[in-house]
């Protein structure tokens, strides 16, 4: 079982989260002329963002700008040209470009986070040698082709048609929609029907020079509108059998394997924005005066700011050790990722949100950037998996685990007489965990890895991770297999793991900074203990809610409104 799965079997694998992770020495000597680079040929560019966003494109000239500066081969191995900076360094160059423009780290991450990946996680050493080379220099730009008009989280019900002829080779036929970098990929991984016995979904890597593929035009967006977004469109195109990724009908798990090893890009670029906007609400505060004293006197505005702070920290706390995780070659780490997707892209919005509100009236005008950040911080929520989507994939990876547990002591009670030690064994460590839960007797301190100025924050965590535990297992002994249905109680056990597996990494990153010299150790760990507490606050009543709440009402009202079609309550 993975971290996150054994919070809610009520265990901590401190070893696993502790110390925090540190970048490698390697990415180290590379970010230092990136992220250098990054910011001098962004940084004149603000008012070009501004004209381009409004344009609704991105320059020919600039596109070949991200080619010079080598910023699509960033993860590509340099025995194909590329950098071949790990997750954590990648996710740190997404961070920087994100601090001048969204669009432009989409550009770049939906190329390497998820349209090459493919190609790098299951690609044959042919495809490598063919494709790679070209995607690192830039000179074919990737995009990815899974959704469709009635496939979005639901990418099991992809239409899509790939049919096999008798030379082995594939005609494709259908239509994808929102492909980021549609317009102008060269390159696209497409998932298709197909008939395989091992599988209904296979990935192939499809040329846009191939006859029959063609794209629509620019979609008018709310945000990210300098991004390129199009339809892709495949009409009987013929496939090589040679651009099957991976195996045929295991496309399912290509993509799904994709997009949680793509999620360190959408979590750096997330923290990208966020210290943009710190940077951009903290000069507002200082220089803005309101009855003759500098909005940064008042406690309302210093408690976004701190806020906007602790969130940004945590976002940053959260992605770098999920890049650790998958760096490491930890085989499993998809609910992790999930969590970090859903918390920093969440913290994104809020810190948009209290940065536009310090600015006040400048910020809902479109001559400053808190507008434009606020509307491309919307699609974060949405793209690569909706949130709410992501909350169910938590909590029930997570359930499973716990059920096999209860299933295994079910064993166990089949099995007493006929294998004593064997059931003994298994029943006696689940009583003592029975009694551990309810009474707290017996739980040591789990996490010993901290200074004591952390011990208070360390006890929510070890005390949570108990109620965790107590309250995956009421609602699995209640509901039974009906528990997939009840998504209220769902993402009450999602956003108490969420809390928990952030809350650790905050610490562990705390840990390992309260050495620092000056202010920022001491900074540090003040982060963590407001976090912890106000993780606190929000699992106690997640957990009260568990047994008492209003779920019945709403479904009742949302019933309702339903079939009335509009709010009938007019006032006359």
């Amino acid at each position: 079982m993975t971290v996150a799965k054994n919070l809610m079997a009520g265990r901590i694998m401190e070893d696993q989260i502790f110390p925090y992770p540190n970048l490698r020495d390697k990415d180290r000597e590379v970010l230092g002329m990136m992220v250098d680079a990054v910011d001098q040929f962004l940084g004149p560019k603000h008012q070009d963002f501004k004209r381009w966003d409004r344009e609704g494109m991105q320059p020919a000239e600039f596109i070949q700008g991200l080619r010079d500066l080598g910023l699509f081969g960033l993860i590509i191995p340099e025995e194909y040209g590329g950098i071949g900076l790990s997750n954590a360094g990648y996710a740190r160059v997404l961070s920087q470009s994100s601090t001048h423009d969204s669009s432009v780290s989409l550009t770049i991450g939906a190329h390497s986070s998820i349209g090459m990946k493919g190609i790098l996680l299951f690609g044959t050493p042919d495809q490598k040698a063919r494709y790679l080379p070209k995607l690192a220099s830039g000179e074919m730009i990737a995009a990815f082709c899974l959704t469709e008009s009635g496939a979005g989280s639901d990418a099991a019900s992809v239409r899509t048609k790939a049919v096999k002829n008798a030379d082995g080779d594939w005609i494709l036929n259908g239509e994808k929609i929102w492909i980021t970098n549609g317009g102008i990929a060269d390159l696209y991984t497409v998932f298709a029907r197909t008939s395989s016995p091992d599988g209904k979904i296979t990935a192939f890597v499809v040329e846009a020079a191939w006859p029959g593929v063609s794209h629509g035009p620019h979609e008018d967006k709310m945000g990210i509108r300098a991004s390129s977004t199009t339809t892709v469109s495949f009409v009987d195109v013929r496939v090589p059998a040679g651009n099957v990724l991976d195996t045929e009908g295991r496309g399912f798990k290509v993509a799904m394997a994709i997009l949680n090893n793509g999620r360190t890009g959408l979590g750096g670029g997330a923290v990208g924005g966020m210290k943009a906007l710190i940077a951009l609400a903290t000069q507002q505060a200082k220089t803005r005066k309101q009855f003759d004293t500098p909005i940064a006197e008042f406690g309302l505005v210093r408690e976004k700011i701190a806020q906007m702070t602790i969130d940004c920290f945590a976002a940053e706390s959260v992605v770098w050790m999920v890049a650790h995780y998958i760096d490491s070659g930890v085989e499993d780490y998809s609910v992790e990722a999930a969590m970090s997707k859903v918390f920093a892209s969440e913290a994104l919005q809020r810190s948009a949100y209290e940065a536009l509100q310090i600015a006040a009236g400048s910020g809902f005008m479109r001559e400053y950037p808190y507008e434009q950040i606020t509307r491309d911080s919307r699609i974060l929520t949405i793209f690569e998996g909706t949130n709410e989507v992501l909350r169910l994939y938590i909590a029930l990876s997570g359930l499973k685990d716990v059920a096999r547990s209860l299933g295994e002591m079910k064993a166990a009670v089949d099995d007493i007489f006929n294998n004593f030690i064997k059931g003994f064994g298994v029943l006696t460590g689940y009583a003592e965990k029975r009694l551990t839960q309810t009474t707290g007797v017996g739980r040591d301190k789990i996490l010993t890895k901290l200074p004591p100025p952390l011990r208070e924050a360390a006890e929510i965590y070890e005390r949570y991770t108990n109620e965790f535990a107590k309250a995956s297992e009421y609602l699995l002994r209640k509901h039974g297999k009906s528990i997939a249905d009840r998504q209220h109680d769902l993402k009450r056990i999602a956003d108490i793991g969420v809390d928990l597996f952030v809350g650790l990494c905050v610490l562990s990153r705390a840990a390992s900074l309260g050495n620092a010299p000056g202010q920022e150790g001491v900074q540090a760990i003040g982060i963590a203990r407001v976090f912890a507490l106000q993780a606190k606050r929000r699992m106690a009543n997640i957990v009260r809610r568990i047994t008492r709440n209003e779920d019945h009402d709403m479904d009742q009202l949302a019933g309702f409104i339903l079939n009335q079609g509009s709010y009938p309550w007019d006032v006359t």
